[in-house]
C-alpha cells in the first residue's frame, strides 16, 4: 500500500480537530465536498473508517482516534524539525517566545544592549498567541511560567511569580484603601487566565469573601495594567515585572501582601540547540537580565523570614 499523501492526512486532522468538514473547509480555503473526497480517498487507502457519520454529527472511530493522536506528534515533530533546519543553515536568527507582560516590562526596555553586544543575530519575538506555559516547536527559546517538569528540555529559573495588589495613585487618593474591607468599594480588576487568584490572596491574608462593588474580566496582563493605571479598578498584577511601574509612581501598591504563585518564570530550551552560538548568547544574557531581579527577591524572603523571627521571639 502507497502511504497516504500528507495533504489527505492533513485534511484528516483537521477535519477530526474541528468534528466537521464545514469548519475543516473554511481553515482550508477549499470546499466541504473537496475534504470529504479527501477523508473518503484516505479512508480506501487505509481500508478502515476514521469516522462514524450521522445526519447530525461527525465523531472519530477508534482507528481514527488512534490515528488523529499518532498524526499530531508527527506533525508535531515535521513541525519542530523544518523550523531546526531554517535556524541552522539560514540567516543567523533566534526565534524566542515571552509572555507578552514580560516582553513589555522587562525586555524590550533592555533589547537594545542585547543588539550592540551582538550585532549579528536576528531576533524573532512571538509574544501573540504565547499563553507562556509551553515550549512551542516554532521557538528556539521560551520564558514560561508554571513549575514544570519540563521533560526533554533545559530548564533555567529565572525568578520566582508573585502577585500584588496595585492601582493608579489617584484611585487611591480618591477612595482610600486603610483596610482589607475597603476593597469591596472597589472595582477589581481579573485577568482571564488567572481567575482564582484574587481569592487566593484575599485566603493568605484572612479575608473569608471579597464582594467587590464591581469586577471587570479582562484577557491579557498588560491589558490589566493598562486599565489599573487609568483608574479603572484596582489589579493583581506581577510584582517583580510591575516594579518600575511602582518607581515611576504610575502604579502603587494597595498593600504589601503578596500571593506566592509556586510558579517561576523559567528560560526552556531543547537539549539539541543548547550549543548554538547565537542560542547560548541570547540565554545567556536573558539570565543576567533577570539575575538582580531574583537577588532583589532572595533580599526581600531574607527579610520577611528576619522579620518573622524577631516576631517570634
Amino acid at each position: 500500500m502507497r502511504t497516504p499523501s500528507l495533504k489527505a492526512i492533513k485534511t484528516f486532522q483537521i477535519a477530526a480537530r474541528h468534528s466537521s468538514f464545514a469548519a475543516a473547509a473554511d481553515e482550508l480555503c477549499i470546499t466541504p465536498s473537496a475534504v470529504s473526497h479527501q477523508i473518503k480517498t484516505l479512508e480506501t487507502q487505509l481500508g478502515l473508517p476514521l469516522f462514524s457519520r450521522s445526519a447530525r454529527a461527525l465523531a472519530l472511530t477508534d482507528a481514527g482516534a488512534r490515528y488523529l493522536e499518532q498524526i499530531d506528534d508527527l506533525f508535531t515533530r515535521l513541525e519542530a524539525v523544518t523550523e531546526q533546519l531554517r535556524a541552522r543553515y539560514g540567516r543567523n536568527s533566534v526565534r524566542l517566545h515571552v509572555p507578552a507582560y514580560f516582553a513589555s516590562e522587562m525586555l524590550l526596555p533592555r533589547l537594545s544592549e542585547f543588539s550592540k553586544l551582538h550585532e549579528g543575530i536576528d531576533l524573532r519575538i512571538e509574544t501573540q498567541g504565547v499563553h507562556g506555559r509551553t515550549h512551542a516547536a516554532e521557538a528556539d527559546i521560551s520564558i514560561v511560567v508554571g513549575s514544570g517538569p519540563w521533560n526533554g528540555l533545559i530548564a533555567h529559573p529565572l525568578f520566582a511569580q508573585t502577585m500584588v495588589p496595585a492601582c493608579s495613585p489617584e484611585l487611591l487618593l480618591e477612595r482610600p484603601v486603610l483596610r482589607y474591607e475597603d476593597l469591596n468599594q472597589h472595582t477589581l480588576l481579573v485577568h482571564e487566565a488567572r481567575r482564582d487568584d484574587w481569592d487566593r490572596w484575599a485566603a493568605g491574608v484572612g479575608i473569608k469573601t471579597l464582594q467587590p462593588a464591581q469586577i471587570v474580566r479582562i484577557d491579557s496582563m498588560s491589558a490589566a495594567t493598562r486599565a489599573a493605571e487609568k483608574c479603572i479598578g484596582i489589579a493583581l498584577l506581577p510584582a517583580e515585572l510591575s516594579r518600575r511601574k511602582f518607581e515611576s509612581g504610575r502604579l502603587v501598591r494597595v498593600f504589601d501582601d503578596e500571593l506566592v504563585t509556586h510558579e517561576e518564570y523559567t528560560l526552556l530550551v531543547r537539549t539539541e540547540d543548547e550549543n548554538r552560538d547565537d542560542i547560548r548568547a541570547l540565554c545567556a544574557w536573558l539570565m543576567e537580565l533577570a539575575a538582580p531581579t531574583n537577588r532583589a527577591m532572595n533580599k526581600t524572603d531574607a527579610h520577611a523570614e528576619s522579620s518573622r523571627l524577631l516576631k517570634r521571639a
